[in-house]
């Protein structure tokens, strides 16, 4: 057997379990408030935890994907729609690599 198809084994094993173990382990409502609120930020820090380094890697230049990041960060906090954050990061990102190149 190579070892691609270990891999694949494991993997699908690994995606069986993530999938069958809550459905078998937890048989009533959560009623913690801690376990409820830590299992509905789990997808948002994850898809964080991929997003934020693939933001600053997928750039020319580190310093343009920090200064989209920041600029990012902040239209999102004055409540920019999704569309304009990604618009405003983009031109960030264009105009600081046209700059420093």
């Amino acid at each position: 057997m190579s070892n691609t198809y270990i891999y694949i084994l494991v993997a699908a094993v690994v995606s069986t379990l993530i999938r069958v173990l809550p459905v078998t382990v937890f048989r009533k409502p959560i009623k913690s408030r801690f376990v409820r609120s830590f299992l509905y930020y789990v997808p948002y820090v994850t898809l964080a935890v991929m997003t934020f380094p693939a933001i600053i890697d997928a750039t020319q230049n580190k310093i343009a994907g920090i200064l989209a990041l920041i600029c990012g960060t902040i239209a999102a906090w004055l409540n920019q729609s999704l569309f304009r954050v990604a618009i405003i990061c983009c031109v960030v990102v264009f105009v600081v690599e046209f700059v420093l190149i």
